[in-house]
């Protein structure tokens, strides 16, 4: 297994933690619960679930070429720190724009690293499409 399909995975792991431990405090917070929503909703899905297919897409699909099988790795690991870190920024501008404190920035900034990680990903698994 790639070494970049690993860390897509553990960190798709820890993300999967995170979400639910988010989950779990807004039932018990009824102040932050409509808040916090988002912020849960992002990180199960584009942290969990998101992370987890690249990693096995970036794994399973068939090699591009002998050489670099899986493409340009400075590709891969730009997808994955973009996408990284277009999370952390949005797991925490959602919960400040929630209470007000204006990050309009913080989420814009989110979103258009997220959009570059997804375009990255589009570039890298696009030429291992193939016919059988």
């Amino acid at each position: 297994m790639p070494s970049l399909t690993r860390w897509f995975i553990r960190t798709a792991a820890i993300y999967l933690a995170l979400s639910l431990a988010v989950g779990v405090l807004q039932l018990t917070s009824p102040k932050l619960g409509p808040i916090l929503w988002p912020t849960y909703l992002h990180l199960l899905v584009v942290g969990w679930l998101t992370q987890l297919i690249f990693g096995v897409a970036l794994w399973m699909f068939p090699r591009r070429s002998r050489e670099m099988p899986q493409g340009k790795p400075w590709l891969g690991w730009s997808c994955y720190g973009l996408l990284n870190l277009g999370l952390l920024l949005r797991a925490v501008g959602e919960p400040a724009r929630g209470l007000g404190y204006g990050a309009d920035s913080v989420a814009a900034a989110s979103a258009i690293l997220q959009l570059g990680a997804g375009w990255i990903f589009v570039v890298l698994i696009w030429p291992r499409i193939k016919e059988r």
